[in-house]
């Protein structure tokens, strides 16, 4: 039987990663459950301290076919190349010049959003092209 992923994010700040990866990926923030209006309420009835509120966040595909993504709060520092990242699928069936535009207007609206635009390898041969960025914290992932 096919099992479901979650990706999980650590981070500083998990309310800011999650509102990146939302407009990145066309997600929502998830819901609090019922009968709760907002999070603060629940976290409020469940007797979290309000200064543990932002410890944790997810966002999810309001499709509900994408995997869930979500932030947990760590304190230490990012400290080297991630192990295993995501390809943001922008582009997949643009080729050449078309695709490489894509990628470019969808790396703009990113930066604007808070990532940071890495490097950019142009189509080779068997290589379609894609941007390297990292979002606010500066977990890498690529415009595919």
């Amino acid at each position: 039987m096919a099992k479901t992923v979650q990706i999980t994010f650590d981070a500083h700040d998990p309310a800011a990663i999650a509102e990146f990866w939302a407009e990145a990926l066309g997600y929502v923030l998830q819901p609090p459950p019922e009968p709760f209006e907002s999070w603060p309420e629940a976290l409020n009835a469940w007797g979290v301290p309000e200064d543990q509120h932002n410890s944790r966040s997810a966002v999810i595909d309001p499709d509900g076919v994408g995997p869930r993504i979500f932030i947990q709060q760590v304190p230490e520092e990012k400290a080297g190349k991630n192990r295993l990242h995501l390809d943001v699928r922008t582009a997949p069936d643009l080729r050449g010049d078309e695709r490489m535009a894509a990628l470019e207007a969808e790396c703009e609206r990113l930066c604007a959003l808070g990532a940071r635009r890495l490097y950019r390898v142009e189509p080779d041969g068997m290589e379609q092209g894609f941007i390297t960025l990292a979002d606010p914290e500066g977990n890498e992932f690529c415009l595919d």
